[in-house]
């Protein structure tokens, strides 16, 4: 009669299942069996097994089936860690190697028609997979996401970059279009020579004539003079004040014009790529996780490595961890808060004022900090998320 195998929450049990868990001597392993032996002695009864000799006959008959088998299931889980451990990120092969190696049921490379992880990593080069370079200190590798979501927000994203350059460029160009006219100005005055007064004879008397035009007079009664002389006074008043008001507006005007090349300047060199901010709601856009949490609200709750995030799902309250490239921002209804979460008003915290759909931008007011009161306009939509408010 059999040894009966001790409970699953037994003392020996549990030792056995902490023995199995990990890797263990590459050695001992079987990979048509797909099964793991923890000394020679296990190996070689393993060999010697009906099992085991079955298997070498069904290989022999097919050994390309069973080799292409095994080559393409270690490519489609080698590709999975990859994209879902580093995403698109420029990462070393033997890094990515070693975190699919980590898991206990992987397929073993010797099974696999790669007989080296160089080759493989060529390969994945020559079929256009991922982005390849050789540096000094190995062999680099790059997955190339294909989602057709991912492609349209990346084209975005450039399309964004392109026109902050030129608004930066062309705030640069009339930024230095003032200061050669200050210069040019500059230099002008500093060219004008101011002689002394001289007077050929000492005993000659220097006579100035200030005398101011005489207004030719008509012939009309004492009320019109006197409403004459007012309309006159009047008048000069008025040009007087307009002439003042015209310089008063052009040097604003001036002054407007650097102070806002400034201020486009500072929130164009302040933009991160990193955009994750707690509080703040976003959605979910990958379907790694399954339907049951794809397209759906969550809140950011803890940001690690300015890449990623651990939310909080609203519906159902779960956490999870996810990178910043599986979600987006959430765009609330008018009248509802919103925090900044790029640009020169990082961290603000605003009310939604109104939004353009040609554009892809709103009009925001912010309500909290020094800044309060304050509207800012053509904010772009990534550059904003709805504000987590506890009910």
């Amino acid at each position: 009669m059999g040894k009966e195998k001790p409970g699953f929450m037994t003392a020996k049990a549990i030792g056995n299942r902490i023995k199995s868990k990990g890797l263990q001597k590459l050695r001992w392993y079987c990979q048509m069996c797909q099964k793991q032996c923890r000394d020679e002695n296990g190996f070689k009864c393993h060999c010697m097994s009906e099992s085991h000799q079955r298997q070498l006959l069904l290989a022999g008959e097919k050994p390309g089936a069973f080799n292409n088998f095994f080559s393409d299931e270690f490519f489609k889980d080698f590709m999975q860690t990859l994209k879902t451990s580093f995403g698109t990120k420029r990462v070393q092969n033997n890094v990515v190697y070693n975190e699919y190696i980590s898991h206990k049921e992987h397929i073993h490379m010797n099974a696999t028609r790669w007989y080296t992880l160089t080759a493989f990593t060529k390969w994945l080069g020559r079929e256009g997979h991922c982005k390849v370079d050789e540096t000094e200190k190995g062999w680099f590798i790059q997955y190339i996401d294909r989602d057709p979501r991912v492609l349209a927000r990346q084209k975005e994203l450039e399309k964004q970059k392109a026109r902050e350059r030129d608004d930066e460029e062309r705030h640069a160009k009339v930024i230095e279009e003032m200061v050669k006219r200050g210069q040019e100005a500059e230099a002008s005055s500093s060219s004008r020579e101011f002689t002394e007064l001289k007077r050929d004879d000492e005993d000659e008397k220097v006579a100035f004539n200030l005398t101011a035009p005489t207004i030719p007079e008509t012939k009309v009664s004492s009320d019109g003079k006197n409403s004459f002389k007012k309309m006159n006074q009047l008048g000069s008043k008025r040009k007087q004040a307009g002439t003042l008001e015209k310089s008063v507006k052009k040097k604003k005007s001036a002054l407007d014009e650097i102070m806002t090349a400034e201020e486009v300047k500072k929130k164009v060199s302040q933009r991160t790529e990193n955009w994750l901010t707690p509080e703040t709601v976003v959605k979910v856009t990958t379907k790694r996780l399954g339907e049951k949490y794809y397209k759906k609200k969550a809140v950011v709750k803890e940001v690690n490595n300015k890449f990623t995030a651990v939310v909080k799902m609203l519906d159902s309250g779960d956490k999870i961890k996810l990178d910043q490239m599986h979600v987006e921002t959430v765009i609330p209804a008018l009248g509802r808060k919103v925090i900044v979460v790029n640009g020169g008003y990082r961290n603000a915290v605003a009310i939604m004022e109104s939004v353009d759909i040609k554009k892809f931008s709103a009009t925001i007011k912010i309500v909290e900090g020094p800044l309060s009161g304050r509207i800012v306009e053509n904010v772009k939509y990534e550059d904003i998320s709805k504000k987590h408010e506890a009910t």
